[in-house]
């Protein structure tokens, strides 16, 4: 089981955690760079939409490894646009629940491709 580090930083935030302590021998998962990328190759118009997609596909790789969402110990959030924060934050909230992993949420200049408006990277560890 992953135990919650909190400091009291993170709490004041957001809702995450300031560090996760991982036992020996666990199984981990890191994902690349996951964006909303549709099953038919495209990307959905907007950042809830692409939001949406982007935790499916993170769930989907967690999956794959017999996890899920309570297994995350870091997520970084990768967004183009500053006013989507808000909107981004919302969907998170939804597919995190009550899942605390430690986050850290950036706004960068650009993604690979013009059209994808964010990215989640994940790292799971499940002991």
């Amino acid at each position: 089981m992953n135990k919650l580090l909190n400091i009291g930083v993170a709490q004041k935030i957001g809702t995450y955690s300031d560090g996760v302590e991982v036992s020996g021998g666990a199984k981990w998962v890191l994902t690349a760079g996951t964006p909303g990328l549709l099953p038919d190759g495209t990307y959905p118009k907007g950042i809830t939409a692409q939001a949406e997609q982007a935790w499916k596909n993170v769930l989907a790789i967690l999956a794959e490894a017999g996890m899920g969402v309570k297994d995350l110990v870091k997520v970084t959030h990768y967004l183009v646009r500053e006013q989507d924060i808000k909107d981004y934050v919302a969907v998170r909230a939804r597919y995190l629940g009550e899942a605390r992993p430690a986050s850290m949420l950036l706004v960068v200049p650009g993604l690979v491709k013009p059209e994808i408006l964010v990215e989640i990277e994940a790292v799971a560890a499940k002991g």
